[in-house]
């Protein structure tokens, strides 16, 4: 299923997504994405004699219980930067009040940060509480994949000498369009991400160049701390980031980002200064 979240009469609903169209389903009012993920079981069908939504505004697909990061993830990504390879996942969090929807403004304080850059990632989406889970079940936890664009303020980040200020600024974890089940999804390792600004390509790459694969990542995330059903764990991200690129590139006033992953969907953000 393509399971998504609109926003109707103020109120954040969860709908299916077929054949390109928004369909409401048969849950009760106030039921949100998060509320069918922690339930468990099969999730409903679209609500019976159902129309498809007309002119429905996306929110993000889910609001997080908490956000789990990973750094230097992609061969490719630390050959641009020419860093050493981690012998362990790199972990850092976003906050969940940086989650904005497809569609939302990236807003950029240029008091705070001059330099903001781009990140495609592939993001699981936890279906079943995990504690000490091994590599080989890590996979049968995971609700569904969605996309994430992990949006960093490099001079922050690197200034600060840790990353969650810079990588959690207010808007800047764009998610979405929808979670898909991880039943429509045949392997995780191979999926293309690409990353356009401005209509053009600055990232295109695939899941397998992954150092550590999403269920190397769940597990060793797992060992550490517990992940909750609704928990989002953003995986990396490919090369071709601006920061890495000679001159370095940064997003400016009126930019248009679009961060997308094989089989799932685009998440589209206009960036302004404020």
């Amino acid at each position: 299923m393509r399971l998504a979240t609109v926003i109707s009469n103020g109120v954040p609903t969860p709908v299916a997504e077929l054949d390109g169209a928004l369909v409401p389903l048969d849950v009760p009012a106030g039921t949100t994405v998060a509320d069918l993920i922690a339930g468990g079981g099969a999730l409903p069908s679209p609500a019976a004699g159902a129309a498809p939504l007309a002119d429905a505004v996306l929110a993000a697909p889910l609001a997080p219980g908490k956000i789990v990061a990973i750094g230097l993830n992609y061969m490719d990504h630390i050959r641009e930067a020419n860093m050493a390879t981690p012998t362990s996942p790199l972990v850092f969090t976003k906050f969940t009040s940086s989650v904005i929807a497809s569609g939302d403004v990236i807003r950029v304080d240029r008091a705070i940060t001059r330099r903001v850059d781009w990140e495609v990632e592939l993001a699981a989406v936890v279906g079943r509480r995990m504690t000490r889970v091994s590599r080989a079940d890590a996979l049968s936890h995971v609700f569904g994949y969605t996309v994430a664009n992990d949006v960093s303020a490099r001079d922050v980040q690197f200034a600060d000498g840790q990353w969650v200020r810079g990588k959690s600024l207010d808007t800047f974890c764009p998610l979405g369009p929808v979670i898909v089940t991880a039943d429509e999804i045949d392997d995780p390792q191979a999926l293309a991400l690409r990353t356009r600004v401005n209509g053009e390509t600055v990232q295109d790459s695939n899941t397998q160049e992954m150092v550590f694969g999403v269920a190397e990542l769940l597990s060793f995330c797992s060992h550490s701390f517990t992940l909750e059903p609704g928990d989002v764990v953003l995986t990396g991200t490919p090369w071709g980031c601006g920061e890495f690129m000679d001159p370095i590139r940064s997003l400016a006033d009126g930019d248009v980002v679009e961060v997308e992953v094989e089989g799932i969907g685009t998440v589209t953000n206009t960036v302004a200064e404020i």
